[in-house]
């Protein structure tokens, strides 16, 4: 009898813990929020690359034609309009910036910069199938290169995302709250983080 004891107490914490290994919506049966979780964190790990690489057109090309970049001043600014941002672009602004970010006499571009990015944490906070929407968070941190100056970037990101029909996603507002964003800068940013 002392040995059924034993046998089962073994088994009762490894049943528990191969049920833990398994993320919640796996557990309960339903693998879209799996499936979606995946997409999105491929999404934007894809879209740090593009900005590493200076892809500017490919960046462009992530947003739907209403698309915002928005970086506000303070955490807990709620809205753009009438107040003071550090960006708040649309789509035509965003294409501006690039070409003049890309044109030859460029002189913020001499030399370029390097950049390289990590992204952590992403989080899906909604997914309405209804609407193809999806509402995501992830942490970020980014590092600039220029005339032997390293600038560091670290903060969070709230995307809000639309299906594009093909299985991928477009940027619909894309929202970067910086930790240092009140901090001093010897010169501004030219790019997007």
């Amino acid at each position: 009898m002392a040995r059924k004891l034993k046998t089962k107490a073994k088994a009762k914490p490894a049943a528990k813990a191969k049920a833990a290994a398994k993320p919640p919506a796996a557990a309960a049966g339903h693998t879209n929020g799996i499936d979606t979780q995946r997409a999105v964190e491929q999404f934007l790990y894809s879209q740090a690359e593009i900005l590493d690489d200076r892809r500017w057109d490919d960046w462009l090309a992530l947003f739907t034609p209403d698309g915002r970049y928005w970086m506000p001043v303070t955490k807990d600014q709620d809205e753009w309009d009438g107040v003071p941002n550090i960006f708040n672009e649309d789509i035509h602004i965003m294409e501006m910036r690039a070409r003049r970010v890309v044109h030859p006499r460029a002189h913020s571009q001499k030399p370029p910069m390097r950049l390289s990015h990590v992204v952590s944490n992403v989080v899906v906070e909604k997914d309405n199938p209804r609407t193809g929407e999806v509402v995501t968070r992830a942490k970020f941190y980014a590092a600039e290169f220029r005339r032997d100056n390293v600038r560091h970037f670290a903060g969070s990101y709230r995307h809000t995302l639309t299906r594009d029909g093909k299985g991928g996603f477009k940027i619909k507002l894309q929202r970067v709250d910086l930790v240092n964003a009140e901090g001093p800068y010897e010169y501004v940013l030219q790019y997007w983080l």
